[in-house]
Order: C-alpha cells, then structure tokens, then sequence
C-alpha cells in the first residue's frame, strides 16, 4: 500500500507519500518522498491555488499512490482563515480525483495518537516520530512535511488494524 499524504495550509502545504514494505523481514513503513509547497504571500489567491493543484497532481502522477489521506477541517475562530483553508483542502482534493485517487480524511488528534501515542502531541513530537517510525537519517525538511507523513502512517495503520478485523477501508 502506497499513501500520500497531505497536510493543508494556506502558506505551506506540506506532502509525504509513504508505502508498506511487505519484503523486509519484518513488514515496515518507508518514506518515497515529501516536501513542501511553499506559496508566496505576494501572489493572489487563484495564483495560489494553482499551484498546489500543478503541484500535489504532479506528485501524484510521479509517485503513483493507492489512495490521499489528508487532515479532517478543524474549527477556528477565524472565519476567514478557516475558508482559506478550505479553499486549499478542496483543492487538494480535486488534484486527488483529478488523477482517479480515492481521499480518505483523519482527524487531528486521531493522526497524532495514531503516529505519537498522544493526541494532544506537539509537532516537535510529531517530527521526532515520524523520523523514528520511518527510519530517516535526519528530520523532513519542514513540520509541514513531517505532518503529511504522519497523515500517510496514520491511514496505513487504520488500514492495517481494520484489515486484522476483516473490516475493509
């Protein structure tokens, strides 16, 4: 299983795609690729979008995943920014249909409890995990990246733990 995952935001939108690898001795996670999509401030807001759209459809079509998990809309208490959020989770979204990928979506403390143990976790804690669960010889190159790849390891593990139930996902 192949996941790509995708940690929304209106100035970085971080990407990790992350698959099981079933040869190894022991089956264990292993990190393809992630990074970060960095929008400039001094671009305007469909200038933004198309270029997470041109970038999370690349990714997807180069890395060729099973399925896109990103983080369930949290509430805020700015309208404002939680519609720019919006704005850029839909368009993640469309990049995922556009290439024939399935979305699934996790809550925040769900993804945090699923990769850290703690729901509640920093992303300090987040970013030291997914280094360990992945095996890297240093951190992903932006917090933003590092969420992506714990939204990808929490799908897998969900998907794992309802496969062992005979629940299919």
């Amino acid at each position: 299983m192949r996941v790509f995952g995708i940690d929304c935001g209106t100035e970085f939108t971080g990407y990790g795609v992350v698959e099981v690898d079933c040869d190894a001795r022991m089956p264990r996670l292993v990190r393809v690729a992630g990074g970060t999509i960095r929008l400039s401030k001094k671009q305007k807001t469909p200038v933004r979008l198309a270029q997470v759209f041109a970038e999370l459809t690349g990714a997807m079509e180069l890395h060729r995943p099973d399925v896109v998990a990103i983080e369930e809309v949290f509430f805020s208490a700015n309208a404002k920014s939680a519609l720019k959020l919006g704005q850029v989770r839909g368009v993640a979204m469309l990049a995922a249909a556009t290439v024939g990928l399935d979305v699934v979506e996790y809550a925040p403390l769900k993804i945090k409890s699923s990769v850290v143990g703690y729901g509640l976790a920093g992303k300090e804690q987040v970013q030291f995990m997914v280094t360990r669960l992945l095996e890297l010889d240093e951190a992903p190159d932006s917090a933003d990246a590092a969420d992506a790849l714990a939204i990808a390891i929490c799908h897998i593990h969900t998907a794992q733990t309802l496969s062992a139930q005979g629940v299919a996902r």
